[in-house]
């Protein structure tokens, strides 16, 4: 068997929340509670393809400089009320 390192479980692939919040013009922005990556577009889905780039981009930043990506910690659930 394998042995995995640090820089292995470091590269994984993480799950973050991303908020998207509609402006009253009609464009969207987009942000995540557990990294300083914010974006903004005219629709929703170029919104979340900026942040999926920018995500990527900013951990990509994390592992160069050699710091620790963060796990994600926030979650969202609808309920009904």
């Amino acid at each position: 068997m394998e042995r995995r390192t640090r820089d292995d479980y470091d590269r994984r692939m993480r799950e973050y929340l991303v908020i998207y919040e509609q402006g009253d013009d009609g464009t969207w922005g987009a942000y995540c509670l557990d990294l300083p990556v914010y974006a903004g577009a005219d629709t929703r889905e170029e919104t979340a393809a900026l942040m999926r780039e920018a995500l990527a981009g900013h951990i990509e930043a994390l592992r160069e400089a050699g710091m620790e990506v963060p796990e994600p910690m926030h979650q969202a659930e609808f309920i009904a009320a």
